[in-house]
């Protein structure tokens, strides 16, 4: 992003003077390897770093070559609490502005700017903000700096829901090609185009320079869930993601679904349920599991050896009516949570599993679950089309192979 911001403002007739941190600097522009030589000579110092970190100790290392005068204006995205101490650092001086967009839009001078000064320091930088993008007035520069990480939370959901699109079209056998075409046209359309050779395996991490890297999208929903101490499933699964730091977030949207053994424990124990064979629960759950909910309004927390004993080895009577799903899985290294749907006659059960990867298979350490009471039409006329169907589960315990693709999803 910075050598896309200097080569645009050089581009446009400005005197810019660049510095990097890391020495390599991959830019036009005239180039200098001590920052403090570059700040001395600048009107206005443009900060485009990875991270709070990096911000204060720039600052920290040129703050005694600052002129009077000089406006310092970061573009980088931090926390509200790293910007708050930036701000009072700097004083009056100091301008925060992230920026929503990435190289393209830097390049092209198509940026969305939130810029937190006050007025007459704002106006004094405006010619350089709006050489770079069109400048949105932020309040304050804590609110500017959370509007950036809640926008990049946008994007973390967007790519993982491309990511869930794509599994799910490859599950039903359709052309990636065709899906896309699909896709564009939607909610989605914009990241698509934009993402298009990797989705179609045009270009890989490792042949393609990263417009915004899977490293950075992570970090920035990292700080987003502890500035808001909320909890994002999307920083994990970045996080997570089989691919380097360095490579484009699109990875992220091409990442394979969760490895099958991940789910054999669960499907041992759908197979539990629709035969009633107490075996298939030993071969899910490790020996020293614990089946936890409420029963009948008071807390039961049952042994392995004591849930198996609730199952006579054959099938429910009304298990031709009944149904199963595994909704999610998300695999962290050697542990996994997972949560099912099981529909029982009018009982609606949702199970959570914590599953652990030991002895070379994975086991369902700890089950909890939550029962509810279905008041409106049938299960069957409910889920017409859900997976498992009356008459559908064999008798013998193993899963068909023409399972649908929704159940493996």
């Amino acid at each position: 992003m910075g050598a896309a911001i200097a080569t645009r403002l050089a581009d446009l007739d400005w005197h810019v003077v660049g510095w990097t941190r890391s020495g390599r600097a991959g830019v036009t522009v005239e180039v200098t390897g001590d920052p403090n030589e570059a700040a001395a000579q600048a009107g206005t110092v443009l900060l485009a770093l990875f991270d709070g970190e990096a911000c204060q100790r720039v600052v920290e290392r040129v703050r005694g070559s600052l002129r009077t005068g000089t406006i310092v204006v970061n573009t980088s995205t931090v926390a509200p609490v790293e910007a708050s101490q930036l701000a009072r650092w700097l004083g009056p001086s100091y301008v925060h502005a992230p920026v929503l967009g990435s190289v393209p839009a830097a390049t092209a001078g198509a940026l969305q700017i939130l810029a937190a000064a006050d007025q007459d320091t704002l106006d004094r930088v405006r010619p350089v903000l709006e050489a770079l993008g069109t400048v949105r007035h932020v309040d304050d520069v804590p609110t500017a700096a959370a509007l950036k990480l809640v926008a990049n939370s946008s994007l973390a959901g967007a790519l993982l829901a491309l990511r869930d699109s794509l599994r799910q079209a490859d599950a039903l056998g359709l052309p990636r090609a065709q899906v896309l075409d699909v896709l564009e046209l939607g909610q989605l359309g914009g990241l698509v185009a934009r993402k298009r050779a990797f989705l179609t395996g045009q270009s890989t991490a490792a042949t393609a320079r990263a417009e915004f890297t899977i490293g950075a999208l992570a970090k920035d929903m990292a700080l987003l869930a502890a500035a808001s101490d909320t909890p994002l499933a999307s920083a994990a699964d970045l996080a997570d993601t089989v691919a380097g730091p360095e490579a484009d977030i699109a990875v992220a949207a091409t990442v394979p679904t969760v490895a099958d053994a991940v789910l054999e424990p669960l499907r041992a124990y759908i197979r539990g349920h629709a035969t009633g064979d107490p075996a298939h629960f030993r071969d899910a759950f490790l020996p020293t599991a614990h089946i936890e909910g409420i029963r009948d309004g008071e807390f039961v927390s049952w042994r392995l050896d004591e849930y198996c004993a609730l199952f006579r080895g054959r099938p429910a009577p009304d298990e031709p009516g009944r149904f199963r799903r595994i909704n999610a899985v998300d695999v962290h290294g050697t542990v996994a949570t997972a949560s099912m749907t099981l529909w029982h006659g009018a009982d609606v059960f949702t199970d959570v599993f914590l599953l652990i990867y030991v002895d070379h298979s994975w086991r369902i350490a700890n089950k909890a679950y939550h029962r509810s009471t279905r008041r409106t039409r049938s299960v069957h006329e409910r889920h017409p089309a859900h997976p498992y169907r009356p008459g559908q589960f064999p008798a013998g315990g193993s899963l068909p192979e023409n399972v649908p693709p929704p159940w493996r999803a």
